[in-house]
């Protein structure tokens, strides 16, 4: 396969809109020969989420996305945002730059979010050695936006092997700072609508990723679905216009360098201010509608996906929950699936917003108080103490 033809490759995998295709292998391609995998995860995210700094972790797994495609140029290739860390696939044309964003970006992590961010560049080839796979499916969350789907087992297989030690990045000279262009964290967190923010995680268990787990993937969308907009965090006009304080800061010092950050900070405000002003005008800023990119932002928003497993942060009310929690106990105790849930009051939103004048911002949603982080410690069987969202 040529290079164009693999910088391609992702934009040519069938697009499905209605999230329920994610249980269909139909909808799955494998990845060409010769790509990788770049991933990084926070190490001890789950104290520093005991710690109320969630929104850190949030950025800091954003961060890798964000740096990673600038340093690639951008281009259309498949991702996925897991809360404390993250994933892209990529031609192996494009290792040399993805291996010193990452590289990069540990600095950033370790000296501006004082976390510490682990890293790894997996060849699929290997994953493949192992019997395993890293298949991509095309999900349309917008017309706007793409998000992609992960099956096949390889991308769990290179998270283990990543967190053993093996296929580690080491990191830049200090000092050094990655491309975060586009990183953004904002808004305040957002409050549940329909009952709780509940964050699921569903991944196989020991018969295997068959046709009775994936009618339990299709079951529990099904009734999610029933809640209107498939339980959508973000309400469909778009989050309130409040915003944080300490969100506006972490911007600031993910986009600017040390000398210029005030700078940067004055600058984000003062887009707020307008973005706020002509929001309540009703006029458009040139190419800029307040009101068509806040409906958009939640158009956009990836609050439900699949990677190795079911993963969704949804806003549902009680009975739906309940529901949804007895088939995956039921799941469970028939070797089906094992899971994860963790409840909070709210959902977080951190985004990849190269420009505000195109409509096809990203943004990823996390539940407030742990999210996915703390619904997959219940998968491995570690346990927190209550968690605060001390950080707006």
């Amino acid at each position: 396969m040529s290079a164009a033809s693999n910088d391609q490759f992702f934009a040519s995998v069938p697009v499905f809109a209605e999230f329920k295709g994610v249980a269909d292998t139909g909808n799955y391609r494998p990845l060409p020969e010769g790509w990788i995998l770049a991933l990084a995860d926070i190490v001890g995210s789950t104290k520093a989420i005991g710690d109320g700094r969630y929104k850190d972790v949030n950025m800091a797994g954003a961060s890798v996305i964000s740096a990673v495609l600038n340093a690639v140029g951008k281009g259309d290739f498949p991702f996925v945002f897991g809360g404390d860390g993250a994933m892209i696939a990529l031609p192996a044309s494009h290792e040399d730059a993805a291996r010193a964003a990452l590289a990069a970006v540990q600095v950033w992590v370790r000296e501006d979010l004082v976390l510490d961010l682990r890293t790894a560049i997996v060849p699929v080839a290997d994953i493949r050695k192992e019997g395993l796979d890293v298949r991509v499916a095309r999900y349309s969350a917008s017309p706007y936006v793409t998000y992609a789907m992960f099956a096949g087992g390889g991308n769990s297989w290179a998270e283990k092997q990543m967190k053993s030690g093996r296929y580690g990045v080491a990191a830049a000279p200090a000092g050094t700072r990655p491309d975060l262009a586009g990183l953004s964290c904002r808004w305040n967190p957002i409050e549940a609508e329909n009952g709780e923010i509940v964050s699921i995680i569903a991944v196989p268990g020991e018969a295997g990723s068959g046709p009775e787990f994936q009618s339990l993937v299709t079951a529990i969308v099904a009734i999610s679905s029933e809640q209107g907009r498939g339980g959508h965090p973000v309400p469909a006009d778009g989050p309130d216009l409040s915003f944080s304080r300490k969100g506006i800061e972490r911007e600031a010092k993910a986009t600017a360098a040390a000398g210029r950050q005030w700078r940067q900070k004055l600058f984000i405000m003062l887009q707020l201010a307008l973005t706020v002003i002509f929001f309540k005008l009703c006029i458009p800023f040139g190419r800029f509608d307040a009101r068509q990119y806040k409906r958009d932002v939640a158009g956009n928003s990836d609050f439900r996906k699949f990677d190795d497993g079911l993963k969704m942060t949804i806003d549902v009310d009680s009975a739906r929950f309940e529901r949804i929690e007895a088939l995956l106990k039921e799941a469970q105790s028939k070797g089906i699936a094992r899971y994860g849930l963790h409840r909070q009051d709210s959902a977080l939103m951190t985004c990849f917003v190269p420009t505000p004048m195109s409509r096809d911002h990203i943004h990823f949603i996390d539940g407030a108080s742990g999210g996915y982080a703390v619904a997959a410690s219940k998968i491995s069987g570690k346990t927190l103490g209550p968690i605060e969202l001390l950080d707006r």
